[in-house]
């Protein structure tokens, strides 16, 4: 997992994390522990670019509901970027599309104004 940080215009630390292949049952722990991590020592900004992650099951949503959530608690953001097109239909069928911030580039995912989502 490719983990870098990148300081916004207002002076924001935002972290960035890539995930690479699936994010289910046997990963989904891994990448939750590191998200926790990350939002407590680092930042509460967090942009998750999944454009290296073909396949999500139930329990990698649930990591990125839970991260969302850490970040909620203070004050923070979480955004996703890069939905691989494999992994983008579990998105709309369980309807996580309408809950997440999800922008198409990471670029846009870092520029948008804290709330926004593309």
């Amino acid at each position: 997992m490719d983990q870098r940080t990148y300081t916004a215009e207002d002076g924001r630390t935002v972290i960035i994390l890539t995930p690479t292949g699936r994010l289910d049952i046997t990963t989904a722990w891994q990448f939750r522990l590191k998200l926790q991590e990350c939002i407590s020592r680092i930042s509460p900004h967090v942009v998750v670019n999944l454009s290296q992650v073909n396949f999500i099951d139930s329990s990698g949503l649930t990591s990125l509901v839970a991260g969302m959530r850490d970040a909620d608690k203070v004050k923070g953001s979480f955004r996703i970027c890069n939905v691989h097109p494999d992994a983008k239909l579990v998105f709309e069928v369980t309807m996580m599309d309408s809950v997440f911030e999800i922008f198409d580039t990471e670029a846009e995912a870092l520029a948008a104004a804290p709330g926004v989502a593309g």
